[in-house]
């Protein structure tokens, strides 16, 4: 199939019409959620074709910045990890990021992330957090819904932390996680090693739930320490 060229002065529309919505939301001061003017509108006002607005639209909802539904205007949009997601999965699988670089960023994250969750989570987030420990326990034989367990309750500390950064970049993480997560648990090839893991996260609930935040990052480090030794001895770097 030949793929269709775009000349270059119309992607030089569109990305001026991109640029001028983004201008019109921060000029505004609008916040997620907020409508924006319709295609005829800036098409109008900018003097290009409503298929150029459409185009900008279009991009824009590709980068999550807003959020074109069927039927109605478009509006700013809210954070939203899934870009960042599909961004970090295809840099992995290019051999960009690797996977030991990953861990090492995940383990600086979510170090900080334990810590503040500890300061700052509810009770009812201290319960869910708990909760995904139980539900690994339960689910011990079987390993798609441990991964999904426990991948729930990394984003769950990540979102108790009350900043929105660590959220987005846990969340982000997902995809990657889905690759990474089945060598190492190939890799624990006991019983009592698999054990072993949920006791580890068990340790950073439980410093959570005691709100000791200094505690709850130790357990964090641990984790890491524990994870990227197994994938390392599997040949996964």
């Amino acid at each position: 199939m030949t793929a269709t060229i775009e000349r270059p002065e119309a992607r030089g529309l569109v990305d001026q019409v991109m640029h001028a919505v983004i201008d019109h939301i921060r000029g505004n001061g609008l916040l997620a959620g907020a409508a924006l003017p319709g295609e005829l509108a800036f098409a109008r006002d900018l003097g290009v074709s409503r298929a150029i607005v459409r185009e900008a639209f279009r991009s824009l909802t590709t980068l999550g910045i807003i959020d074109v539904g069927n039927g109605r205007r478009a509006r700013v949009s809210a954070l939203d990890d899934e870009v960042l997601a599909l961004v970090l999965d295809h840099a992995v699988y290019t051999n960009q990021v690797t996977v030991q670089q990953v861990f090492d960023f995940r383990r600086v994250v979510e170090i900080r992330a334990a810590g503040l969750a500890a300061v700052r989570r509810t009770e009812r987030e201290s319960e869910q957090i708990s909760g995904y420990i139980e539900a690994m326990r339960t689910d011990f034989e079987h390993a798609e819904k441990m991964m999904e367990h426990d991948i729930a309750f990394h984003t769950a500390i990540a979102r108790a932390s009350r900043n929105p950064m660590f959220g987005m970049a846990i969340g982000s993480l997902r995809l990657v996680l889905h690759q990474t997560w089945p060598v190492g648990w190939r890799g624990r090839r006991t019983d009592a090693q698999r054990h072993d893991q949920i006791l580890i996260h068990e340790a950073v609930a439980k410093a959570i739930a005691a709100q000791d935040a200094v505690e709850a990052e130790r357990a964090m480090d641990w984790h890491f320490e524990n994870s990227i030794r197994v994938l390392v001895n599997v040949g996964l770097n």
